[in-house]
């Protein structure tokens, strides 16, 4: 019976990753001609062709697609368990995380993040993503290291763990009509609002709660963008709803929301391969850190 050794799931990894022989070699420091032979054996080990040719590019088959999360998870682990002894010193660490998240949070959440790093790891690049890969396969296919926010939409096998629980306030900017006396629901209807949301959408929880209430809120502009809506709150006469701190630091004056509103549980999430990488983990107690003092 055929066997595979670690070599070759190390082969086997980065074709399935890269899916290119020549991008494959170069990550592997090989030739690509080496790497066409070991693919061939993979294959006639496999039964099947795992990288198919589709134009100017290769695909996966679907088994290589079955295989390339535990693939990877095992090379990772057994690089893991083949240097034992190797104690994690962040000072020393070298290395770029991306993380995604909303502008919203990232304001937030980067000032004391970048404090921490700083100290610890002045050697460690963050990078944060578009809101545009939440609801991807961004974790599985380890294009984002941790994602921070509501998380609703993840992968089965993805691990989670709370971080804070947030709350939204009516921003308005210092002036504003919603400045001076009570905020009623009634008053907060009527009141011109800005909506954000990535999808474009300008219902949302304050409009099912105003509802039931026999209420109507009127959106007069819906912004992909956090930052850009708080920026025309403090222009305008719309008003904004925001985390307290996010509104504060944009001059803005803050209201609670006369609604039951839910409040935000924010959490943090990753793919299980990382479980073994050791300044993941560090990164994951760095969030922590920087969540705790989050409003």
């Amino acid at each position: 019976m055929s066997t595979m050794d670690l070599n070759l799931l190390v082969a086997l990894d980065a074709l399935l990753r890269e899916q290119s022989v020549t991008r494959a070699a170069e990550q592997l420091q090989t030739s690509p001609a080496a790497l066409s032979r070991t693919l061939g054996r993979i294959r006639r080990i496999l039964r099947d062709p795992l990288l198919v040719r589709a134009g100017q590019r290769m695909v996966l088959t679907p088994r290589a697609v079955e295989l390339r999360d535990e693939v990877h998870a095992v090379v990772e682990r057994s690089r893991a368990l083949l240097t034992p002894g190797n104690e994690f010193d962040p000072a020393t660490l070298t290395r770029a995380f991306t993380l995604q998240t909303s502008d919203l949070l990232s304001g937030a959440l980067t000032p004391a993040l970048l404090s921490l790093v700083a100290e610890a790891a002045p050697g460690l690049v963050l990078r944060f993503a578009s809101e545009f890969v939440e609801g991807t396969s961004a974790l599985r296919d380890g294009t984002v290291d941790v994602e921070v926010g509501v998380l609703d939409h993840l992968d089965p096998e993805t691990r989670t763990a709370p971080l804070t629980t947030m709350r939204l306030v009516g921003a308005v900017r210092p002036g504003h009509p919603l400045t001076r006396g009570p905020v009623t629901a009634q008053r907060f209807a009527a009141a011109a609002h800005v909506s954000v949301s990535r999808r474009g959408k300008a219902h949302g929880p304050v409009d099912d709660r105003l509802a039931e209430l026999g209420l109507r809120r009127r959106v007069a502009v819906v912004l992909p963008s956090h930052a850009t809506a708080l920026v025309l709150a403090r222009t305008t006469d719309l008003v904004c709803l925001a985390t307290e701190s996010a509104a504060q630091h944009a001059g803005l004056h803050t209201f609670e929301v006369p609604l039951e509103l839910p409040p935000l549980d924010i959490g943090m999430a990753w793919h299980p391969r990382n479980d073994v990488d050791a300044a993941h983990r560090w990164l994951l107690g760095l969030l922590r850190k920087a969540a705790a003092d989050l409003r």
